[in-house]
């Protein structure tokens, strides 16, 4: 599947794009089905290249931010976007309350919130019935 990083600007996805690029990392662009660009890069990547990547990400996040919050026609439609991996593979995007989402982000990474919300979307699909402490059956 790959990892999953979303724009609102093609100025910065475009950066992105270009920075994955010049470390060698090939990267696809496709709309995002609600607004904005979703870019993907591949699985497998060095953590060493990932951590980068990420970091250049959070750096265009914040400029991303600053754009929004200046922006009046998009300050009025507050809306934040989780992608989720379902347990059969599909992704889907989630909306979080911005205010919640802020919150996430300030302690998060990306991927870590694309974990968190996968766990939680996983485990709506697949309900536990019974105590909390017992061992699923495929551990």
């Amino acid at each position: 599947m790959g990892f999953e990083y979303m724009f609102f600007d093609e100025a910065l996805r475009d950066r992105f794009v270009a920075f994955a690029s010049g470390h060698g990392v090939v990267s696809t662009v496709r709309p995002d089905e609600i607004a904005g660009f979703v870019v993907t890069l591949p699985d497998g990547l060095a953590d060493d290249l990932q951590d980068v990547l990420e970091d250049e990400y959070d750096s265009i996040m914040d400029e991303q931010m600053l754009l929004a919050e200046s922006d009046s026609d998009l300050v009025s439609h507050h809306a934040t976007g989780v992608t989720v991996t379902l347990a059969d593979g599909t992704t889907r995007t989630v909306r979080i309350p911005p205010p919640i989402a802020r919150r996430l982000f300030e302690h998060f990474t990306v991927d870590e919130i694309h974990e968190i919300a996968s766990a939680i979307a996983q485990s709506v699909e697949n309900p536990i019935d019974g105590p909390l402490c017992r061992k699923p059956p495929d551990e």
